[in-house]
C-alpha cells in the first residue's frame, strides 16, 4: 500500500515536472528541465535583443547620416534654388527697367552737354550759359584750356556746369597757319566727356560758351531719332562761302550739334588716330566731320541749330524763322542785341519769358492780312510783329529780310546759303516793327497774351492812300500753348486779325490753321 501510495504521491509531482510520455513499444522520451528551458528562452531573447539592438544601431547610424546629408543637400539645393530665383528675379526686374528706360521718351536727363570755353573770355561768356543751363535738371561740363580764378560770386557754382580742364594736345600735329591749336582740344570734348563715365546717356550735345540753347526744343528734335543708332545731328553755316570752304556736310559747333551715344563710343576709340591724319584742317568742327566721314556717318541736318555766321542785326533771321523748332543761337558777342536799347544778356533773358510759356511756338512765324486796311502782318511769336503797307505773298514773307551782313564782309546777298529779300523795295513798304514788351498766361482763357510795342524810328513819308500803320501803338496777340506742335507734320501757324474799337491797338489771334484755312487775300 505504502509503495503504491508513494508511487501515487509522486506521480503528480512527476506529472508537473516531467513532460515524458509513455508510448507502448517505444522508449520513453524525457523533456528538458525547467531551468534549461528558462535559460534557453533567455538566450533566445537575449540574442534577439542583441540582434535588434545591432540592427537598430546600424540603421540609426545610416539614418543619422542620411537625414543629415539629405538635409544638407536639400538645404543646399534650396539655397541654390532660392539664390538662382533671386538672381533670375533681379535680372528680370533689371530687364523690365531697361525696357522701361528704352521705351521712356528722351528727356534732359538723357543728355550731357559739352561746352567749349576759353579762359580769356570765361568771365563774360559764362553769363550766356547761365541763361539756359539749369544745374538741377541738366548734366554737362565746361571744358577750359586752363584753370581760371574762382569768382567771388557764390551763385556761379550753383548756376554753371562743373568746369574741367582739357587734356594736352602736344602730341598732335597742327599745321594750319590761320587757325589755332585750341581746335585740337575742342574737337576732343565729346570723347573726353564720354570718358568721365556718365550713366544713362543717350546724347552728347556740343556747344560753345557763347551758344544759347532752347533745351525743350532740343529734346523735341532728338526725340525724332533712335538714340541706339549712330547719329550726327546739326546744321550748316548761313554763309555759302563758309560752307564751301569747310563743308556742306559739316555741323557747325557754335550752333551746336548732337551725337548719339553709340557714335560717341565709336568716335572715342578712333578719334586720336583720326586727328593725327588731318593736321592741316582749320578748326574743331572740320576735324570732327573728318572723323565722321571715316566712320561713315553723314550729317543729319536740323535747321533749328543756328551758327549765325553774320554781322549786324539778327532781326531779319529771327522774324522769319523756318518752320522748325528754334534750338540754338550763336555768335552773340558779334551780333547786336536781339532787342533794342538793352544789353545782349538782358535781351536774351527777355526772350526766355515767352520761351517758358510756349517753347514750341517760340519765334514761329505767322502771316495774315488786314484786307480792310490793305496791310500785311507777320508775327514772330514771342519776339516781334511787323506791319507792311500793301499785300505781300507768303512766299516773299517767308524769306528773311537782309538786316544783317555776311560773315565775309565783301560778299553780297548772293553769298548766303538761303534766300533773302531786301528790307523794303519802296520807302512806303518799310515795315513798322513792334517788339515784345510782355508775355503772360491767362488761366481763364487758357491762352498766352503777349503785348508788342512799336519801335519808334523815323519812317519816310508816304503818299499812298491807305491807313497809316503809325496809328498803331500796341499789338496784342493771343495764342494757346501748343507743346505737341512738332509731333504733327510741319506747318506754319495761321493768324487772324480781330476786330476792335480801339484804333491804336491791333488784336491778333495765332493758332493751328483751321480746316480749309489758307493764307490769302480774297
Amino acid at each position: 500500500m505504502k509503495g503504491n501510495q508513494k508511487d501515487s504521491s509522486e506521480k503528480p509531482i512527476w506529472d508537473r515536472s516531467s513532460s515524458s510520455t509513455s508510448i507502448p513499444g517505444m522508449l520513453s522520451v524525457t523533456r528538458p528541465g525547467p531551468k534549461l528551458m528558462v535559460w534557453l528562452i533567455c538566450f533566445i531573447v537575449f540574442t534577439y535583443i542583441i540582434y535588434m539592438l545591432k540592427l537598430v544601431s546600424t540603421s540609426r547610424s545610416c539614418d543619422d547620416s542620411t537625414p543629415f546629408t539629405t538635409v544638407v543637400a536639400v538645404s543646399t539645393n534650396a539655397s541654390n534654388v532660392t539664390s538662382s530665383s533671386v538672381v533670375a528675379l533681379r535680372r528680370r526686374e533689371w530687364e523690365l527697367e531697361e525696357e522701361d528706360r528704352v521705351d521712356e521718351p528722351t528727356d534732359l536727363n538723357h543728355v550731357v552737354f559739352g561746352i567749349a570755353a576759353s579762359s580769356k573770355l570765361w568771365k563774360q561768356r559764362k553769363e550766356y550759359i547761365k541763361i539756359w543751363y539749369k544745374p538741377k535738371h541738366m548734366r554737362g561740363y565746361v571744358w577750359l584750356d586752363k584753370e581760371v580764378k574762382k569768382s567771388t560770386d557764390e551763385d556761379d557754382d550753383d548756376l554753371l556746369p562743373p568746369v574741367k580742364i582739357s587734356g594736352g594736345t602736344a602730341s598732335f600735329p597742327y599745321t594750319n597757319k590761320q587757325g589755332q591749336r585750341s581746335a585740337l582740344r575742342i574737337s576732343r570734348i565729346v570723347s573726353e566727356t564720354l570718358r568721365l563715365g556718365p550713366k544713362n546717356v543717350r546724347w552728347f550735345v556740343m556747344g560753345d560758351d557763347d551758344t544759347v540753347f532752347v533745351t525743350d526744343n532740343l529734346i523735341r528734335v532728338l526725340r525724332k531719332y533712335d538714340h541706339e543708332q549712330m547719329y550726327y545731328i546739326g546744321s550748316l553755316s548761313e554763309s555759302h562761302l563758309q560752307n564751301i570752304f569747310f563743308s556742306y556736310g559739316m555741323a557747325y559747333g557754335g550752333g551746336g550739334f548732337a551725337i548719339s551715344y553709340p557714335l560717341a563710343k565709336a568716335l572715342s576709340k578712333m578719334q586720336d588716330r583720326c586727328i593725327q591724319r588731318y593736321p592741316a584742317l582749320y578748326g574743331s568742327d572740320d576735324r570732327m566731320q573728318a572723323c565722321m566721314a571715316e566712320l561713315g556717318v553723314p550729317l543729319t541736318k536740323e535747321l533749328g541749330f543756328h551758327q549765325y555766321d553774320v554781322y549786324g542785326n539778327l532781326f531779319g533771321l529771327l522774324a522769319a524763322h523756318p518752320v522748325t523748332p528754334f534750338v540754338s543761337m550763336h555768335h552773340l558777342d558779334v551780333v547786336e542785341p536781339i532787342f533794342p536799347n538793352m544789353t545782349r544778356v538782358r535781351a536774351l533773358k527777355k526772350l526766355t519769358v515767352p520761351m517758358k510759356l510756349d517753347s514750341a511756338g517760340l519765334l514761329q512765324q505767322s502771316i495774315c492780312y488786314d484786307k480792310h486796311k490793305s496791310w500785311t502782318i507777320s508775327v514772330s511769336w514771342g519776339y516781334a510783329v511787323q506791319i507792311f503797307r500793301g499785300i505781300f505773298s507768303p512766299r516773299e514773307m517767308e524769306m528773311p529780310s537782309r538786316t544783317f551782313l555776311n560773315w565775309y564782309k565783301r560778299a553780297d546777298y548772293t553769298a548766303y546759303a538761303f534766300n533773302t529779300r531786301p528790307v523794303s523795295r519802296n520807302p512806303c513798304q518799310k515795315p513798322f516793327v513792334f517788339y515784345m514788351s510782355s508775355t503772360k498766361f491767362d488761366p481763364q482763357l487758357n491762352t498766352t497774351v503777349s503785348e508788342y510795342t512799336r519801335h519808334r524810328v523815323p519812317h519816310p513819308s508816304c503818299r499812298w492812300k491807305m491807313t497809316n500803320p503809325a496809328e498803331i501803338n500796341t499789338i496784342i496777340v493771343y495764342k494757346k500753348p501748343d507743346p505737341h506742335l512738332w509731333e504733327r507734320s510741319p506747318r506754319r501757324n495761321c493768324c487772324r486779325v480781330l476786330q476792335t474799337k480801339r484804333n491804336n491797338t491791333l488784336w491778333i489771334n495765332v493758332g493751328v490753321c483751321r480746316a480749309g484755312e489758307v493764307t490769302e487775300v480774297k
